[in-house]
């Protein structure tokens, strides 16, 4: 059990420091405007890129796993939306922002350092295509949802557009099929590019991390909404039993990719689902709370996931 939190404990105590900072230090929001640019648009891109380019392309290529994993996400997100409707009694635009909540995990920030920490380099290719497969089905639903629900954009038209548009412009997708290209047809890095992308790629972690927990330690905090436990529970339990399950049910797989599946469901509600309800004004509080109160309670989920899978009580034939 010390071995699992002396993995885990690093990552939460970066959320930790970067909450303690927003709470100290009264600093704008504003100020973390440059972070976030360099987390969405260099740092991370450049750690999805160099995990897909150095991953043997024939590792890539499992169908069977990418059903599983993202058929996972969408029980997730489906319930997570109707609970938002049931217990909420949240319009479809707000719903749909629950879902997300329910079914998008911190991929991003905290998937790929932490799978890595816990599962060694034979998690890179899972770990990549989950990320790919998740992000693509949810920013493809999502938009269309909001879309549909925007009286000003009742074309269905329209809202495929503006799903594409949204795909093709996300520089965390693109990053991972650029990768995936450079695998696929042997490419080698030069050297100095090499070394700038692993600088880049190490900034990711501990700097998403960081700003996560400043950003919530700003987010105001005056109740709970009530779907937003049942949400949580959905991310941080339902979730992950439902990728166990599929994992068995589609399987075999390999241990190192189907304990990825598990890990990488088991995350606390992504960052973005708080972005992206602040921009499409909808859900904004609620978003807020179920990050906050997602990332305390995965201290707890995420561990015992994590102690889990290093001990081989989480094993699959």
């Amino acid at each position: 059990m010390v071995d699992i939190l002396n993995l885990a404990l690093p990552y939460f105590g970066l959320i930790f420091v970067g909450f303690a900072c927003g709470k100290v230090k009264s600093l704008p929001e504003s100020g973390l405007a440059w972070m976030n640019f360099f987390l969405l648009y260099v740092s991370l891109p450049a750690l999805l890129f160099a995990i897909m380019s150095k991953t043997p392309f024939s590792e890539l290529n499992n169908p069977p796993f990418l059903v599983a994993t993202t058929l996972s996400t969408v029980a997730a997100f489906t319930l997570a939306l109707v609970v938002g409707k049931v217990l909420g009694g949240l319009t479809l635009r707000e719903a749909t922002l629950a879902g997300l909540s329910g079914g998008y995990g911190n991929i991003g920030y905290m998937g790929p350092g932490l799978a890595l920490a816990v599962l060694g380099p034979k998690a890179s290719a899972p770990t990549a295509l989950i990320f790919c497969c998740d992000s693509i089905f949810l920013f493809t639903i999502v938009p269309l949802l909001i879309e549909l629900s925007d009286r000003d954009h009742p074309s269905i038209v329209h809202a495929f557009g503006v799903v594409l548009k949204q795909i093709v412009l996300n520089p965390l997708i693109m990053s991972a099929c650029f990768g995936a290209a450079f695998a696929s047809l042997h490419i080698e890095m030069p050297v100095a590019l090499d070394r700038t992308i692993t600088f880049l790629q190490n900034a990711a972690a501990p700097t998403a991390l960081f700003v996560l927990g400043v950003t919530v330690a700003l987010r105001p905090f005056d109740r709970v909404p009530w779907e937003v436990p049942g949400v949580i529970a959905i991310k941080l339990l339902i979730h992950p039993l439902a990728a166990f399950g599929l994992m068995l049910a589609l399987g075999p797989f390999a241990q190192p990719w189907a304990a990825t599946a598990v890990l990488m469901a088991s995350l606390p509600p992504a960052l973005n689902v708080f972005v992206i309800a602040r921009q499409n004004d909808a859900w904004i509080e609620s978003a807020s709370v179920a990050v906050l109160l997602g990332t305390f309670a995965s201290v707890v989920t995420l561990t015992s996931v994590m102690w889990a899978i290093q001990t081989g009580r989480l094993a699959f034939p």
